[in-house]
């Protein structure tokens, strides 16, 4: 059968290339063509358009590139009508997925979405869209199949969380041999900083996340460095002996460290699985904050403390995130009882997901359904 696949982040792109292995192994005629990145590439996609071309943080940011998310939109639409697939699956990337489900619905093709978009955290409207023109929803996080069934009546498939599978198929890892690898000093802790994987957003992040490090002579800071950004552009991050970049190994860096600075998102909930001590960042621009804060409904931004429904790492946003907090919260989790009790909640945090095998779950699922 052929499929057709739409994610439009990093994150999408890991999930996304597990789940086309996936897929792979439950049909051995699989065809599939795909926006994402290299991974779902390597996985053994057809890449029609990279995330880096895509993705556009805030909403100022959005309304500056209208134009060229239209034209994506536009040519997306035409390449989904010669290609022809038996189903059109999106990972997350609502602005975008949403509009082509609404033009596929009516064009007849059949659709999935794997991970679902954040309805339940700003515009509960998109709700409607959802039910409109989603065929079958897997969702991955615990608690969004009681949001979605019985607060909107409207069935949904629970997976389990893809980043166990990601996190389970790592090889037997040395952290002395990573410190090796990338010249780093073997007797300093690792404090690891992940800024994001957008140029804006690293930009706003990274400055305030570094300014803390003349506090932590005794420490190596290790900036991951994001897959879709040029070493080069990392450079005027990187003239103090303090700091370093590691590209493209982000599981490898939180596996070699003592604590994270971590901006919110799917990152924080890595940071959390690999059982890294953390404090969560954000800050955007100032119109893009005050807007986002009148939409957005939860207590809290990062997955760790969604899911728990409590605060199990400090939030440090907009105006808090400062070198003065930031200092303090992570003087908290580099010893003492406030990293045992994190360290702790990040067991019963596992528990929550469920076992691993949600690609395949997934996988398995829309097989069976579209060949009925």
């Amino acid at each position: 059968m052929k499929y057709y696949i739409i994610a439009g982040e990093a994150s999408g792109d890991l999930h996304g290339s597990n789940l086309i292995k996936a897929l792979k192994n439950e049909d051995a005629e699989a065809s599939i063509r795909c926006w994402g990145g290299d991974l779902m590439k390597k996985a053994g996609g057809t890449l029609v358009k990279h995330y880096n071309e895509l993705g556009f943080m805030g909403f100022i940011e959005v309304v500056s590139n209208i134009r060229r998310i239209f034209k994506n939109i536009a040519f997306c639409k035409e390449d989904i009508s010669d290609f022809s697939p038996d189903v059109i699956i999106f990972i997350d990337f609502s602005g975008f997925n949403l509009r082509i489900a609404s033009w596929a619905k009516k064009e007849a093709f059949r659709t999935a979405y794997y991970i679902s978009p954040q309805v339940w955290a700003s515009r509960e409207g998109r709700i409607d869209k959802i039910k409109s023109n989603i065929d079958h929803m897997f969702v991955i996080l615990p608690f969004e199949k009681e949001y979605y069934e019985k607060k909107h009546n409207f069935p949904v498939h629970f997976v389990g969380h893809p980043l166990l599978d990601a996190i389970e198929a790592r090889e037997e890892f040395d952290p002395e041999n990573f410190k090796r690898k990338h010249q780093l000093d073997p007797h300093r802790k690792i404090i690891a900083l992940l800024p994001g994987s957008r140029k804006q957003e690293v930009e706003k992040m990274l400055s305030v996340m570094l300014s803390v490090i003349p506090a932590y002579p005794d420490y190596q800071f290790v900036i991951a460095g994001a897959p879709s950004l040029e070493e080069e552009f990392y450079t005027p991050y990187t003239k103090s002996k303090q700091v370093h970049l590691v590209a493209g190994e982000t599981y490898a860096l939180l596996q070699s460290s003592h604590a994270a600075l971590v901006t919110s998102g799917t990152a924080t909930l890595e940071t959390a699985l690999f059982k890294v001590p953390q404090v969560v960042c954000y800050k955007g621009s100032w119109i893009s904050y005050q807007i986002a804060k009148r939409i957005i409904t939860l207590k809290y931004i990062s997955l760790v403390n969604l899911i728990m429904d409590k605060e199990v790492v400090k939030e440090l946003i907009q105006s808090d995130l400062t070198t003065k907090a930031l200092s303090k919260e992570l003087n908290k989790i580099l010893s003492g009882a406030k990293r045992d009790e994190m360290l702790t909640e990040y067991s019963k945090l596992q528990k929550k997901l469920g076992g691993p095998g949600a690609s395949q779950k997934a996988a398995r699922k829309i097989v069976s359904l579209i060949g009925q």
